[in-house]
């Protein structure tokens, strides 16, 4: 493992007294205090809200999105347009509370301020084109005209976690906003201030206050209060918990978006640029420490190419730089808190009592900070090991020797998750083969995981327990509209007309279909 990235960082650490004042919440509301990662130490009290405050925001909310759904697509994307502006020319102040908050490195916080702008830039763009009226087909040309309408849902709860909390709020109530819906987001407590600059941003831009509403606290009474009162919800988390949203929003009838865990799994072929295989995967593996649920925690090596990668691969995770300080020069920072690091720690050491060998890492390191944890490669795992089997959320990756394509295949579906994957590979045609061949909701070739969720065009979610619907492309905005059909019926209708009894009515009906037919139609 490298020494810690020597840095001055010069990063205060953000008090954000004019952000606290963003949240829904009494003046007198109690407090929690958030802890700041790399130090152990309060960061700020953060005042919690309560189901009454949901409640006063849902109102405001409605009042406002009434308005606001009056309000021509195409100035909705200005507004926007402007708040994709803000974001990027206040990006310094994103990252640093992104750092303080979360303890990812700074590079990671700039991966969240980037995918805001594209996915802002991309809404925005094509929501006039999207959200248009567009005509249908008719169940007799000419005799019907027919329209499908968009309109928005109302109000969007967005249930957002910690990892990347600057993406997973304003991201997805971009296209929510852009759909003419009003936002309410719950952050988990620890990331609930970057969630506040995201409000200031967007009415700095001209988005109409009401329309995007913080609310903090914990998940089962302020989160459950969220879905007890919107029309539609995005969530994104854990499997576990994503079931009680599903039946929560089940049982109110509503519409719900999850992106849940993964255990994500990279196929090395035996053909591949082992070089750059080891690049790509310390970047799949170890990105923001690791607390990524597209990012791989399984391995899977051709024997002929196992030792070479391995050669290859380990000296560059001993050589990332862990710090648990604000700045640039890291290559990986901390895990969120101390009960996260326990279960990391719980996973690598269970692995290892029980015979896997740790070939980096394995260890916490409290002489960087109190959550910092060393990037781990680990072999040996069997598939009774929780390692191998569940979600680990940090810094850990095991390997695994296999003899050809189909036992990758094989051992990588061979999981209830199925969100992300990753194929390496010079023969591109056989990795896109192999990779229809995964089940997952993206797999990328030659990447780890930047490809897919960056292109923004392509739909991004989960399979099996990895989730309920997607982000991203035309169907992450479309997702916050509901559909109308407006059918309008011209000259002649579907009962018996110009005197004609039912019988050759029906002939007739009978006649016209049969030629719709032959029409092509």
């Amino acid at each position: 493992m490298a020494a810690p990235a020597d840095m001055s960082s010069g990063v205060a650490m953000p008090s954000g007294p004019s952000l606290l004042r963003r949240f829904a919440a009494a003046d007198d509301a109690a407090t929690v205090d958030v802890i700041a990662p790399f130090t152990g130490e309060a960061l700020h009290a953060l005042p919690v809200s309560t189901p009454a405050d949901v409640d006063a925001a849902l109102r405001r909310a409605r009042e406002a999105q009434a308005r606001w759904a009056a309000v021509p697509v195409r100035e909705r994307a200005r507004i926007m347009l402007r708040f994709h502006d803000l974001v990027l020319q206040r990006r310094h102040e994103a990252m640093d509370i992104l750092q303080w908050e979360t303890g990812k490195a700074r590079r990671d916080a700039l991966e969240e301020v980037l995918d805001v702008c594209v996915v802002s830039r991309y809404y925005a763009r094509r929501a006039p084109r999207l959200l248009r009226p567009r005509r249908r087909a008719a169940a007799l040309p000419v005799l019907v005209g027919v329209r499908e309408i968009r309109k928005p849902v109302g109000v969007v709860g967005i249930i957002a976690p910690w990892n990347y909390p600057l993406t997973l709020a304003a991201s997805d109530a971009v296209p929510a906003l852009l759909a003419g819906n009003a936002v309410i987001v719950k952050p988990d407590p620890q990331t609930s201030l970057i969630a506040a600059w995201v409000a200031e941003q967007f009415l700095l831009a001209g988005l109409p206050d009401g329309l995007f509403t913080v609310v903090t606290g914990d998940g089962p009474v302020v989160g459950g209060a969220v879905i007890d009162a919107v029309d539609y919800v995005m969530f994104t988390g854990s499997s576990a918990t994503g079931r009680v949203v599903a039946e929560r929003c089940a049982r109110r009838l509503i519409g719900c978006s999850l992106e849940l865990g993964g255990k994500n799994a990279m196929i090395v072929r035996a053909d591949a640029d082992l070089r750059r295989a080891a690049e790509i995967a310390v970047r799949a593996c170890f990105a923001n420490s690791g607390q990524l649920c597209i990012s791989m925690e399984r391995i899977y090596v051709h024997d002929d190419a196992y030792d070479e990668f391995v050669a290859r691969f380990i000296p560059r995770v001993l050589s990332l730089r862990l710090s648990a300080r604000p700045g640039w020069g890291a290559d990986m920072g901390v895990l969120i808190s101390t009960e996260h690091l326990d279960r990391v720690r719980a996973h690598v050491d269970e692995a290892v009592a029980a015979g896997a060998t740790p070939l980096a890492g394995g260890r916490s390191r409290p002489d960087i900070g109190p959550t910092a944890y060393e990037p781990t490669v680990l072999e040996g795992v069997r598939e009774d090991m929780a390692v191998c089997r569940d979600e680990t959320f940090g810094p850990v990756a095991a390997l695994y020797r296999v003899r050809d394509d189909d036992e990758a295949v094989r051992l990588a579906n061979d999981t209830r998750y199925g969100l992300n994957a990753s194929v390496i590979t010079r023969d591109l045609r056989a990795g896109q083969r192999l990779a229809a061949r995964l089940r997952t909701g993206s797999v990328n070739v030659n990447e780890g995981y930047a490809a897919s969720w960056g292109s923004t065009a392509a739909p991004m979610g989960g399979v099996g327990e990895s989730g309920l619907g997607h982000r991203h492309g035309e169907g992450g905005l479309l997702a916050y509209t509901e559909r109308q059909t407006i059918a309008t019926q011209r000259l002649l209708g579907f009962g018996p007309q110009l005197g004609l009894d039912d019988e050759t009515w029906g002939q007739a009906l009978s006649a016209a279909v049969g030629l719709m037919k032959r029409l092509g139609l």
